[in-house]
């Protein structure tokens, strides 16, 4: 078949939303606008406004999700929804939907998996101070731990292959869904690319969701269960490390006395030291088993995502996105 003649690939736009009445509506029309031809979807995530009616008369598709979180929204809508290109931004209007395009034709010329929308800020409420450091804090830890990384993890303005979305196991109930699709994306080096976007501050009547402190955590949290679950040999062998080293101090004592005196007399302190040297061992012989388990898991991660088909670049002539072009909606 001649690739002009292939059917326009089918695009979903998926906004999680929680209390997002007063934006919702506006944020919908603004990627309408760059994207006529993709189906809008708003996933409320047990809102206790109006945000589903607002989304429904602006023309979205609204389906529900009555746990919390947006991890929790995103698993749902990644299973329910069936589309060839998956745009995911929040529906508080604070992502550039002007950008989407670009987005879209560097994943389709590029035959990448993900491409990210880095923030871009002017204004000081859109992002503020502390959440500027966590957010690189959080950037160079992932760039340690898998030799490569993003400058923006946390960003909630993606555009995805379906072959990124139907391998993703999104196990993250909250914000740390982000990180985790980062991460996923790293872990299997998916061809990858980030794009500055503006980043604007709340549309007035909406508020943040996320506590910098309680998120924070549950994301330092996850990312060092994933750190333990996808590099065990490090995390474990740092265990090792730590408390053998622990113990070769501890046991310096010992062993000066009982230079001196030819005698341990301490010991409380030299059954300690020998006990944390064996433990130390264990923790590396650990971390040296679950590598091979973790290798397969991999491989199998790996399959799962060559598994889906890859969306075929378009022809450089070809203006899918051009407002009025035709396309097969997502179906519901």
């Amino acid at each position: 078949m001649n690739r002009s003649s292939l059917p326009a690939p089918r695009i979903a736009v998926i906004l999680p939303c929680f209390n997002e009445a007063p934006a919702i509506a506006q944020t919908l029309r603004a990627f309408a606008d760059a994207l006529p031809s993709a189906t809008l979807y708003v996933y409320d995530n047990a809102s206790t406004d109006d945000t589903a009616r607002v989304a429904r008369d602006a023309g979205a598709q609204v389906r529900g999700e009555p746990r919390r979180g947006k991890g929790n929204a995103l698993r749902r809508a990644f299973a329910d929804v069936e589309a060839d290109i998956y745009v995911v931004a929040d529906g508080d209007g604070t992502y550039d939907a002007g950008a989407v395009e670009e987005m879209i034709r560097l994943l389709r010329e590029e035959s990448l998996d993900m491409v990210v929308g880095t923030r871009v800020h002017t204004e000081q409420e859109a992002y503020r101070a502390g959440h500027v450091a966590g957010n690189w804090m959080f950037n160079q830890v992932v760039a340690n731990l898998f030799d490569k990384g993003l400058s923006d993890i946390f960003s909630g303005y993606r555009v995805l292959s379906r072959r990124f979305v139907k391998s993703f196991p999104g196990m993250s109930e909250g914000f740390e869904i982000e990180a985790e699709m980062s991460i996923h994306a790293l872990q299997l080096r998916m061809p990858v690319k980030e794009v500055p976007t503006r980043y604007s501050k709340r549309a007035a009547g909406t508020h943040s969701k996320l506590n910098t402190w309680r998120d924070g955590s549950r994301i330092l949290q996850h990312i060092l269960r994933l750190q333990r679950l996808l590099r065990p040999r490090q995390f474990f062998g740092l265990i090792a490390v730590a408390v053998v080293t622990a113990a070769v101090l501890l046991s310096i004592p010992v062993f000066l006395q009982f230079f001196e005196t030819g005698q341990v007399l301490r010991f409380p302190t030299a059954i300690l030291c020998t006990g944390m040297v064996l433990l130390g061992a264990l923790s590396g012989l650990v971390g040296l088993l679950l590598e091979s388990t973790s290798q397969l898991g991999l491989e199998a991660k790996r399959l799962s995502y060559l598994a889906v088909p890859a969306l075929p670049p378009p022809e450089r002539a070809d203006t899918v996105l051009t407002p009025g072009a035709s396309a097969r909606p997502a179906h519901p």
